[in-house]
């Protein structure tokens, strides 16, 4: 049992290291990406990210809006003469 616990523990230490490696490396490499980066570029792209934002947002708004249910015009009319051909509700208004 002893053997066993010691087994793991060595090998949750290795994939910790190679798992801490990874990382460093990837950090690294984040960080010459992005050496000659100023703020005035980061603005930039930022702007430019929220314009494209914006665009797909609307983009969707209209595609949604194509595929949504909407009444018809022949409905509308249909319904608005259905409303015309009720009685009267026996008070008279106005003249």
């Amino acid at each position: 049992m002893h053997h066993v616990l010691l087994y793991f523990g060595f090998g949750t230490a290795i994939l910790a290291f190679f798992l801490c490696l990874l990382s460093h490396a990837r950090v690294n490499k984040i960080n010459r990406a992005t050496k000659e980066l100023d703020w005035e570029a980061v603005a930039n792209i930022t702007g430019d990210l929220a314009t494209v934002k914006k665009t797909v947002q609307t983009l969707n708004n209209r595609l949604n809006g194509m595929h949504s249910s909407k009444i018809t015009d022949e409905e509308l009319i249909r319904q608005f003469a259905q409303q015309q051909h009720t009685k009267p509700n026996g008070r008279m208004i106005g003249g």
